[in-house]
């Protein structure tokens, strides 16, 4: 029995010396987004806190910096206010002069009511006399008639009646009719927006697993139309740069991904090659200086300075590197066994796309 006990308690404990999984959607090659650094055991915070920021400076860079979108920005200033309570001797005689001013304006209400209800008790009456007069009247031109006339007749019954009929109950019926249309297509739309919500081909940003600790990387899908990740995320640094507002509490530095493959120099040299045509144009009267960063996790067995120099070969002749003072930067980001590369600008005077560094106080 023991045996059996000891067992069962066992089955419930991870296996030993084997991977969890962390996710259904792991990181892989072939994809566009953002690489994105917090700070370690708060990935699932900062996946979040980023998915909702990126939302923001998206609506703002597509709709305008005027548009009426609110951003997920913390406020300068706390909104709750402190409330003082004071107290003094004389609150017992202002409580009786109060009360007795209450009695004397209450009573004086009742009489305007008595008066009032009278009033219109006599305009009622008035009301159905007229009413009354004008129903035999309208009696004695139907019987007045001839009796040749029998269209005639149906047609003016049909007015009367069509008169008669209370307009509120049709108003009223109209009303409920049309809010159970409302009621109707609200609902539909709101189970339009949770399919799409499910739907993660339909989403604008997703939360890929990178597999690595302090590590988040969120994805976007290639539609026509959309900025790229270089634009977002300069749009977004260089704003936070100007207005210095604090915007998240765990994302440490975002840097944006056009390109995912696997860390080696013939996929990366054959999958760099757009980027190096879009940024790195070989027919220019302005030829860039640019530089390689390069930085790895949990993967220790890929060279550094072959990878490199993989990357820099790829640039054209017009281009030269420069450690010193860079252009443009061409950043390598490893993560277990995908690599990702994106193109940066002012790399060093924006504190290396550092947000924690760009909100802070100190300069």
């Amino acid at each position: 029995m023991a045996s059996e006990g000891t067992k069962k308690r066992k089955q419930r404990y991870l296996p030993h010396n084997k991977p969890v999984k962390k996710g259904g959607y792991p990181l892989r090659p072939g994809v566009q987004g953002f690489f994105i650094t917090c700070d370690g055991g708060r990935e699932r915070q900062a996946a979040h806190e980023a998915i909702n920021v990126l939302d923001s400076f998206y609506e703002e860079l597509v709709h305008g910096a005027n548009s009426d979108v609110k951003h997920a920005a913390l406020p300068d200033k706390p909104s709750n206010k402190k409330i003082k309570f004071t107290y003094s001797d004389d609150e017992d005689d202002d409580d009786d002069a109060d009360d007795q001013k209450g009695d004397s304006a209450g009573k004086e209400k009742s009489n305007t009511f008595v008066d009032s209800s009278a009033n219109q008790e006599s305009l009622t009456i008035e009301k159905t006399q007229a009413h009354k007069e004008e129903g035999i009247s309208c009696a004695s031109q139907v019987k007045a008639t001839p009796d040749d006339d029998k269209e005639g007749k149906s047609d003016e019954n049909q007015e009367v009646q069509a008169e008669d009929q209370p307009a509120k109950k049709l108003s009223t019926c109209d009303k409920v009719i049309c809010d159970k249309k409302e009621e109707k297509s609200i609902d539909k739309l709101i189970e339009a927006e949770l399919e799409e919500l499910k739907d993660r081909s339909k989403r604008r940003f997703n939360n890929l697993d990178s597999g690595c600790n302090g590590v988040v990387f969120v994805q976007m899908p290639k539609r026509d139309g959309d900025p790229s990740p270089k634009d977002i995320v300069q749009y977004m640094i260089t704003s936070i740069a100007s207005t210095r507002k604090h915007i998240s509490r765990f994302i440490l530095r975002v840097l944006p991904v056009e390109v995912t493959c696997y860390p080696s120099e013939e996929e990366i040299s054959g999958a760099i090659k757009p980027l190096i045509a879009r940024y790195f144009p070989v027919e220019t009267q302005t030829p860039y200086k640019f530089a390689v960063l390069y930085e790895a996790r949990a993967n220790t067995g890929v060279d550094r300075m072959k990878i490199i120099n993989a990357v820099a070969k790829s640039v054209p002749g017009p281009h030269k590197v420069d450690l010193n003072n860079p252009d443009r930067n061409i950043v390598v980001q490893i993560a277990k066994t995908v690599c990702s590369i994106g193109v940066v600008e002012k790399y060093k005077q924006l504190a290396k796309y550092n947000v924690r560094q760009l909100t802070s106080s100190e300069k």
